[in-house]
């Protein structure tokens, strides 16, 4: 009798703070189709928004929380899930319109995350150039990439920009240029690829030929962090991506002021994670910046997208000589709202929704997302192991600031089915 009284006090509970946590969301939710909609912080940092890959409406989300922020703020720098010299032609990009460029920019910055490397991806950069083109130019923003190296042919192209290459005779230099040239190696820094025997029988000749590279490198800051990141790329790199980021930008700071000059980051969510998963739990890039009192926790803004009834794009498939041949979609596993893997407390997004792009207030005045759940971190998994354990008694806050919930979304297409 006793142990039932504790149970319907317990599931009495839960209907009270289900219920206070739908009247919260319903006096803090906004439609991020409103033209005039302005998003509710004005000072921070840097904000960041992130959303399971490969789902068409996440990109324009992206855009139209982008276009929210702008209404009020000057956005300094978009910062891609990408390396330093992809940023670097991503923003050439936006200068010149050259949509073949842009392409073959999608194709590689997407060899790390195959769902990112779409038609959707393609679309939003388009759309960017354009929201960039319409700012005035002391409002125009920059893009600076600080991910871990993605792919040797940016990174390559972007060396040789950097250099009077007229006035080095070397035969590794020679070697560097007639690669790039060909264009024909995958480029892939995870394994002893062609491409990566190329760097570093070029970077040795560098070494052995210090004065002579030093003489005529044009941006020696650019060139020192490149190479930095080559070097790293050059070991069992796979470990090091999250304390690459972090250092990357703490680098990149010194150039751009990122202290002054407020950035927008468009990655995968748990990046931006403001919290680790439990006492043990692995510092995210966003954590990084806390705990080690770059930026205090106001500083920084975590914008989460969680999808609901949509798709996502999931494999590419190749036949046995590598040719691509088709893709496979998911609208289960995957998505973060599936019977058998989905994220609590989402039911209380969907019951209170606007429209397909609803942005959610979480961390406002007298929030109950602060009451030691863990709603839309805590991913409930049916047949495999989940966070739950590593978030039991921690908030929705400790982790982000804003939810979106993108509903009806299709899946991103594969970039090789594009027409040109």
């Amino acid at each position: 009798m006793k142990k039932s009284i504790l149970i319907c006090l317990f599931l009495i509970s839960l209907s009270i703070s289900a219920q206070s946590k739908k009247e919260y969301l319903q006096q803090h939710r906004f439609d991020l189709h409103n033209e005039t909609f302005q998003f509710p912080q004005k000072e921070f940092k840097i904000i960041g928004f992130g959303a399971y890959h490969g789902s068409v409406k996440t990109e324009a989300t992206s855009l139209n929380l982008l276009r929210s922020l702008l209404r009020t703020t000057t956005i300094s720098y978009y910062l891609p899930e990408t390396d330093y010299s992809i940023a670097h032609y991503f923003d050439k990009f936006l200068k010149s319109g050259d949509t073949i460029l842009l392409k073959d920019l999608v194709i590689h910055y997407g060899t790390n995350v195959p769902q990112e490397r779409t038609i959707s991806v393609y679309k939003k950069w388009k759309e960017l150039k354009k929201i960039n083109d319409q700012l005035p130019d002391s409002k125009k923003f920059k893009v600076v990439g600080i991910d871990l190296l993605t792919t040797y042919k940016y990174t390559s192209k972007h060396l040789l920009e950097l250099l009077d290459t007229n006035q080095i005779k070397s035969k590794a230099l020679a070697e560097l240029k007639q690669m790039i040239q060909l264009d024909t190696t995958d480029y892939s820094p995870r394994y002893d690829s062609y491409s990566k025997g190329v760097l570093k029988r070029f970077l040795k000749d560098v070494e052995t030929h210090t004065t002579d590279y030093n003489n005529v490198i044009k941006d020696t800051v650019s060139w020192n962090h490149i190479v930095k990141n080559i070097k790293v790329s050059f070991t069992d790199f796979s470990r090091l991506r999250e304390p690459t980021i972090y250092q990357n930008y703490l680098d990149l700071s010194k150039r751009y002021d990122f202290e002054n000059k407020a950035q927008f980051l468009r990655m995968g969510f748990s990046h931006l994670e403001k919290s680790r998963e439990g006492e043990k739990g692995y510092p995210y890039f966003f954590t990084r910046l806390i705990e080690n009192n770059i930026y205090t926790k106001k500083d920084i803004v975590t914008v989460i997208g969680y999808l609901t009834n949509s798709e996502v794009v999931w494999d590419e498939l190749y036949d046995d000589d590598g040719k691509y041949k088709g893709f496979t979609t998911e609208a289960g596993f995957g998505i973060g709202d599936y019977e058998k893997e989905y994220f609590r407390g989402i039911d209380n997004l969907k019951q209170t929704k606007i429209s397909d792009q609803t942005l959610f207030q979480i961390n406002g005045k007298n929030t109950p997302y602060s009451d030691n759940m863990p709603d839309l971190i805590d991913v409930i998994m049916q047949d495999e192991k989940s966070n739950s354990e590593r978030v039991k008694g921690m908030s929705t806050t400790d982790f982000l600031d804003y939810a979106i919930l993108i509903s009806d979304s299709k899946a991103s297409t594969p970039i090789f089915e594009m027409k040109d």
